[in-house]
């Protein structure tokens, strides 16, 4: 079928009616139809229809997931570590991954900068883009694909890095980040040496020697990068992350500069602080799902025990949206229903990334809409619409 912007032919009206649905809303689960004309949602209604409907036998609806960072397309572009794949069909690999776990809405997180000397990142960022720009330009991506652009402070290229990006219309949130070991997320150092010399092979006292170098060369760039690359963002209006806070310290820092999201705090005392500073706070559906953080920081559970957990992103694995919503909400010492953790991933995000037209089922909200089977306790996909038509 021909479209046009929101999913409509010229003079053509194009219908969806899904019916015999547990519809998760905002805030309750109905069972009932939810009726779509060109891509937006008209109704949603109590009971059956037997008129021109497809019937999901009684599973699941839920509003179709938005991802407000994974920084999976990079390992797309570098599927082993010395192979760089084509970036069109990188993008084209990510996206498949994305819908497949129900992520109708992505904002793939870009890194602007590097900690360490490390041109490929440079070089890989606008052809990233373009990728992305032409393949959805194309009707190749299946999920709408957004920017996140991760800006490293401790590279003095970040903020030219950014100004050449920040423009293009794709771009629409911004993170600052510093990912120095000793600091925010690898602030224990002897577990990150450990790390370091597991993957690397290294002694310690040549990683330690190495850390030392490192910290010497970079650790006082932040103070002036950080703050050009806030006003880049604030100047054009787009949302600010502040990525690993992990002393109160940092959370103040952010919120003092207009950010209004602590993305990933390391510790429950940054948690607290960036409630306590009206900030909303994100955290990693992997670490849910595994118990716990991969870098030995603030379980999310303990988190979630506080109320101190607004949204849930995938990080590395975009199937983990899907999965840990309805884990929350299966947990009996968790106090979340199926509507509020699918809030975390759907509704939240998207209204905090300016998106206010989707993430919810409800009349006049775009119809990306998941159909959700369950067994055994984990959810699968049996088919995915995005704005009234099937993709997936």
């Amino acid at each position: 079928m021909d479209m046009t912007s929101d999913n409509g032919a010229a003079g053509e009206t194009s219908t969806l009616v899904l019916t015999n649905a547990r519809i998760v809303l905002a805030d309750e689960i109905l069972h009932g139809t939810v009726v779509a004309e060109n891509g937006r949602i008209v109704s949603v209604d109590v009971g059956r229809t037997a008129t021109d409907a497809i019937d999901l036998g009684g599973d699941y609806l839920v509003p179709g997931l938005v991802d407000i960072h994974t920084d999976h397309f990079e390992k797309h572009v570098y599927p082993r570590a010395h192979v760089r794949w084509d970036f069109m069909r990188a993008a084209l690999a990510h996206d498949a991954q994305i819908i497949g776990g129900g992520v109708t809405t992505v904002f793939d997180s870009l890194c602007v900068g590097a900690t360490t000397d490390n041109p490929e990142r440079a070089q890989i960022l606008a052809p990233m883009i373009d990728a992305l720009e032409r393949a959805q330009a194309g009707g190749m991506l299946r999920s709408e694909h957004l920017i996140h652009l991760r800006c490293e402070i401790t590279d003095p290229e970040t903020p030219a890095l950014t100004a050449a990006n920040i423009d293009r219309p794709i771009v629409r949130v911004v993170s600052v980040m510093e990912h120095l070991p000793g600091i925010r997320q690898s602030r224990d150092l002897d577990a990150y040496v450990s790390r370091a010399v597991k993957s690397t092979g290294e002694s310690h006292d040549l990683v330690r020697e190495k850390i030392k170098v490192l910290l010497a060369e970079k650790s006082h760039i932040g103070e002036t990068v950080r703050p050009k690359v806030v006003e880049l963002a604030r100047s054009r209006g787009l949302p600010l992350l502040s990525h690993d806070d992990t002393d109160i310290e940092h959370v103040d820092l952010a919120a003092d500069e207009g950010v209004a999201i602590s993305e990933f705090p390391c510790t429950m005392e940054a948690a607290r602080e960036a409630r306590a500073r009206a900030m909303l706070i994100v955290a990693g559906a992997p670490n849910i799902l595994r118990g716990g953080s991969q870098s030995g920081n603030i379980a999310v559970r303990d988190l979630l025990n506080e109320k101190l957990v607004d949204i849930l992103a995938s990080d590395y694995v975009p199937r983990s949206l899907l999965d840990a919503a309805f884990m929350i909400a299966a947990d009996p010492a968790l106090d979340y229903d199926l509507p509020a953790a699918l809030r975390m991933v759907t509704k939240t995000p998207a209204e905090a990334a300016g998106l206010g037209d989707r993430g919810e089922i409800a009349a006049g909200r775009r119809a990306d809409l998941l159909h959700v089977g369950l067994h055994d306790g984990h959810p699968f996909l049996k088919a995915v619409w995005r704005q009234g038509v099937r993709v997936a």
